[in-house]
């Protein structure tokens, strides 16, 4: 199986950052794109930013120029740095990684359980 653990979630003040941790472990013989979703109450899980093992990043219209994501391919890390955030950042925050367990196997996606951030205004 494969495990993603997110971690550095919290309750940060609005204009606040927070950086978030994700690493994947288990049977992994090559991870694709990596990245963040976010799902806040009510609402659908949606993109924050991607990352492909290239380096090749996509950022959200709301991540654009507060979000950071990166990646470090030798620990199978992926990290979101948020800064400036927003009482609308409020959400629940998800890992995702495509993985590829053996050489002869498809890729499947892999979710973390999620990590909560809280913006207050």
């Amino acid at each position: 199986q494969v495990q993603l653990v997110e971690s550095g979630g919290g309750l940060v003040q609005a204009g606040g950052s927070l950086r978030l941790s994700c690493v994947a472990s288990g049977i992994i013989f090559r991870i694709g794109t990596m990245g963040w979703y976010r799902q806040a109450p009510g609402k659908q899980r949606e993109l924050v930013a991607e990352i492909t093992s290239g380096g090749s990043v996509n950022y959200a219209d709301p991540a654009k120029e507060r979000f950071t994501i990166s990646r470090d391919n030798t620990k199978n890390t992926v990290n979101l740095q948020m800064n400036s955030l927003k009482p609308e950042d409020t959400a629940v925050y998800y890992c995702n990684a495509v993985v590829q367990r053996t050489r002869w196997s498809a890729y499947n996606d892999y979710w973390g359980q999620g990590t909560q951030v809280t913006v207050s205004s």
